[in-house]
């Protein structure tokens, strides 16, 4: 999946650097507490979509939730919920935004190995180029590296609006996802926070209602 790097790659959020608090209004030491153990994000999908009318972008994946799930269940985890979303992303070869539909699967009772091994075979199923993965995790973890944030009050065309306005952002970050109601949810290495943070503010994303995690990202191909 060529764009999958950029599926949540916009995490941008106002923690300034590596060692700031998280976004919300009471911060909480370490980020916010860990839903599900892990984070899968992944679609069906193998063309460039550039209209944002394209009937394509109005699937549900409902056949693909399925057979996801039973992989999930097969490599011994345990499928949580999933969530559909919008991706918006900017394509240097065509130098315009593309579209995307996928979906969040969350997994639990898994290990970093079960985890890699899922995503694999997500992957080759699919004919994926990398399938993204999230490992929620304390702060302070030795193997935390990324940021997953989650916001409401984001619309696709907002995301698109604002990757459009801003050539650093959108070259750099690439993109973003939109659930089907309005909620934002990113994922970007700690390293790409100061640049993100000025760019999550033109999308008016308000910070006490943003939840935030530390965690572990891999993009697996």
């Amino acid at each position: 999946m060529k764009r999958l790097r950029v599926l949540v790659a916009v995490g941008v959020l106002a923690l300034g650097t590596a060692g700031a608090g998280t976004a919300q209004a009471t911060p909480v030491p370490g980020g916010s507490a860990c839903g599900p153990t892990a984070e899968i994000f992944a679609t069906n999908n193998t063309a460039v979509i550039t209209d944002p009318a394209d009937p394509r972008l109005r699937t549900h994946l409902t056949a693909f939730d399925r057979q996801v799930r039973g992989i999930i269940r097969t490599q011994g985890a345990r499928p949580g919920n999933s969530t559909l979303l919008d991706g918006v992303f900017w394509s240097g070869e065509e130098r315009q935004a593309t579209y995307e539909r996928s979906r969040e699967f969350d997994v639990d009772r898994v290990g970093p190995a079960g985890l890699h091994q899922i995503a694999d075979v997500i992957r080759k199923e699919y004919r994926q180029e990398s399938v993204l993965t999230f490992r929620c995790l304390p702060r302070t973890s030795p193997d935390t590296d990324a940021v997953e944030i989650e916001a409401p009050g984001v619309s696709p065309t907002r995301l698109r609006d604002a990757l459009l306005a801003d050539p650093e952002a959108r070259d750099r970050l690439g993109g973003g996802s939109v659930a089907l109601d309005g909620r934002l949810t990113l994922i970007a290495p700690v390293t790409d926070l100061p640049l993100a943070r000025r760019f999550t503010a033109a999308l008016g994303v308000d910070w006490n209602r943003a939840e935030v995690r530390y965690g572990d990202e891999e993009f697996v191909g």
